[in-house]
């Protein structure tokens, strides 16, 4: 186990290096003046000039040389100072904690939902290989996992907002603003899900051990509890690791979609407006979500499998 915490905290100095990296090489080759965005960003496109641009580029020392700025957001980041948002002249670590609160609330509504969805309806399929709920979750499984996630989100709205008006379609007030983008993200989650449960599924019920428990006349609830659910549930628990990336990356496009106001929402907003510290500071936080929350897999595996444990 503390194999495992010592890599994962080398994974993420890793992260962090290659983050800040990429995302200042990025910003800095992205056409236009970044000055002119920025400032029009704080005054507004219709009253923004050149003369304010100056003023802005003067104030922020854009114009400092590239490797210069990296060296001290390098510098910063090493004294967990993140800089201040060219924007909004706050603070980045302070506008991501505020943000980074709905951007949790939504990724663990999304999990549960899709715990709740994909695994339950594979492990009834694995019961039960090649009837009919084993081809219609291929089929429906497939057809979500191709769909692009704003696809996927604009029918959820179009059916329970524009049609049934059961949920809003927008916003973060209550807790019904939760229901959409949540379920968004956990169709996607549980369409992988329930097939890893169902393969999972299908070999534990074909071993000697699973027979034999029927064997002894346990019924068929007592079989699965006694012998199957820890089994299944490694293999589930292990591959919620890789789906961890299609959750991160999902973020962006369905707070930015549903107007949820999370670290991924706040990303789409800093890239349009050129805010260089706060795109290094989220996509790092959101880099280090990645590594954490695999971490929380790795440490889950290690208590259920007896396995991991003796290896």
């Amino acid at each position: 186990m503390t194999r495992v915490i010592l890599g994962r905290l080398v994974q993420a100095s890793l992260v962090a290096l290659m983050v800040g990296l990429l995302t200042f090489v990025m910003t800095r080759s992205l056409p236009g003046d970044m000055a002119y965005r920025i400032a029009a960003g704080r005054y507004g496109y219709d009253i923004v000039d050149s003369a304010a641009a100056a003023k802005v580029a003067a104030e922020l020392n854009i114009d400092q040389p590239a490797l210069v700025a990296l060296g001290h957001w390098m510098f910063d980041l090493v004294r967990f100072d993140f800089g201040t948002s060219l924007i909004s002249g706050l603070p980045v670590i302070e506008e991501i904690a505020s943000q980074l609160g709905h951007t949790l609330k939504l990724a663990f509504a999304a999990i549960v939902l899709s715990l709740l969805i994909g695994p339950p309806l594979g492990i009834l399929a694995g019961l039960r290989p090649g009837g009919v709920l084993d081809r219609g979750l291929v089929v429906l499984s497939t057809s979500v996992r191709a769909l692009p996630q704003f696809v996927v989100g604009l029918g959820l709205i179009i059916i329970f907002s524009l049609t049934f008006k059961l949920v809003p379609a927008a916003g973060h007030d209550h807790g019904a603003h939760l229901f959409l983008p949540a379920l968004t993200l956990a169709l996607g989650l549980a369409a992988v899900s329930n097939r890893v449960a169902r393969d999972a599924m299908r070999s534990v019920s074909e071993t000697s051990f699973y027979a034999f428990g029927r064997t002894k006349g346990l019924g068929e609830w007592q079989v699965f509890r006694r012998h199957g659910l820890r089994n299944v549930a490694v293999p589930i628990i292990t591959y919620l690791g890789v789906q961890f990336v299609y959750l991160i990356e999902g973020v962006v496009v369905v707070e930015t979609l549903f107007a949820w106001p999370g670290i991924g929402h706040a990303l789409v907003h800093a890239i349009f407006g050129r805010d260089v510290p706060m795109i290094q500071g989220a996509a790092l936080i959101m880099g280090l979500m990645f590594v954490a929350l695999n971490a929380l897999v790795d440490a889950l595996s290690h208590v259920i499998d007896p396995r991991e444990r003796r290896s």
